[in-house]
């Protein structure tokens, strides 16, 4: 069955499924956006104060790296009283799990053909 995300040409210049998810990815692919996403995952809501905590990264580096993950429709926020809390979107992690699943399974029938390509070399 060929993956939806094959790269043809169509694919690669700009259109289709695996362009809609290089925003997940880009955000996904800095560290400490990596490290937020991974404690509201563990934590679940949670206010910029609280993702401060331990002094690391300053409040306004955490409002930056939230607004990109916001961009990647990754989070949303909700005030609540005096704060906002910052949580992630379920739908969109899915989606990204789900375009890793498909590429994988792109890559295991790829190498399955390899490997009875191989076999049938041998066998001739």
């Amino acid at each position: 069955m060929p993956s939806r995300f094959a790269m043809t040409p169509s694919r690669s210049s700009g259109s289709g499924p695996l362009s809609a998810a290089a925003p997940i990815f880009a955000a996904l692919g800095d560290r400490t956006r990596l490290q937020i996403v991974a404690r509201l995952c563990g934590e679940g809501p949670l206010s910029i104060v609280r993702l401060t905590e331990g002094g690391y990264i300053s409040r306004q580096a955490v409002t930056k790296h939230l607004r990109a993950l916001e961009r990647a429709g990754l989070t949303r926020s909700n005030r609540v009283g005096r704060e906002r809390l910052w949580e992630l979107k379920a739908r969109r992690l899915a989606e990204a799990r789900r375009y890793l699943e498909e590429i994988s399974a792109g890559w295991d029938a790829a190498i399955d053909r390899l490997r009875a390509r191989v076999e049938s070399v041998d066998d001739g």
